[in-house]
């Protein structure tokens, strides 16, 4: 029998990624997108928009699985996700797959709130469902570094250490629940290094050849105290791509 998945957020870094790894032969993959489709696309792709929720209920038709990446800023990521979850309802009872971040519900930054609010809407959904927690990705890592790339020193995080992995290896792992069965909370994903700042910057810098003195500026409050303490840290060291063979690679 034919599967359908459907993958929110299919040309962003992660969803890009478990769309292409879950292509095989009588699987229908979705890709739903703001986007038009590209010419050549090997997806069924869907239109659409979770922030207005325009043509989700034709992208949800008949799927078994819905991978959700698709991700934005604030309450509005929530408003989208229970968007998400009303048309799936509507449709049957799909299984659900959501990507997340370690430590959502211990460092109280407004984005890692909406993402904690987003698994429990998924969890309070009455859908199956699981969840995977990553660490930060090694592409987010290396654009907190690039996008200072014309100031004349770089700033970064005094006392923070990261478990940076790669998008690809959360791929594989997501796409591995989505042909599954539902998992639940999954154990998490994290990187094969913890690294701190200074180290992961220098990292990029010499990848690019350039020289740039760095200024670690202080992080006050429970956001900081969080960070500093690794609550986005995880024991489940699953990734094999180290920072310095990601950026060497880029």
């Amino acid at each position: 029998m034919s599967e359908t998945i459907l993958v929110t957020g299919g040309t962003g870094v992660l969803g890009r990624e478990v769309a292409r790894r879950l292509l095989a032969p009588g699987r229908e993959v979705r890709v739903l997108s703001r986007r038009a489709a590209p010419a050549g696309t090997p997806y069924a792709w869907r239109a659409g928009d979770l922030r207005t929720n325009r043509g989700i209920d034709a992208a949800v038709a008949g799927a078994d699985v819905i991978v959700h990446c698709a991700t934005t800023l604030g309450r509005k990521d929530v408003a989208a996700t229970r968007t998400l979850l009303d048309a799936a309802k509507r449709a049957g009872s799909p299984h659900l797959v959501y990507i997340s971040i370690v430590g959502v519900e211990e460092i109280p930054l407004p984005y890692y709130r909406a993402k904690l609010a987003a698994e429990e809407a998924v969890v309070a959904s009455g859908l199956p469902w699981t969840i995977l927690r990553a660490t930060q990705f090694h592409e987010l890592l290396c654009r907190i570094v690039d996008v200072q790339r014309f100031l004349p020193v770089l700033l970064g995080p005094s006392g923070f250490r990261f478990q940076p992995v790669a998008a690809g290896e959360v791929a594989d792992r997501l796409s591995e629940l989505a042909v599954g069965e539902p998992a639940g909370r999954a154990p998490d994903f994290g990187g094969p290094e913890v690294r701190d700042f200074p180290g992961l910057a220098r990292a990029v810098l010499h990848a690019k050849s350039r020289r740039r003195p760095l200024v670690p500026v202080p992080i006050p409050g429970a956001i900081g105290r969080g960070y500093r303490y690794g609550h986005h840290l995880t024991p489940n060291a699953c990734g094999k791509i180290t920072f310095e063979q990601f950026v060497a690679g880029t």
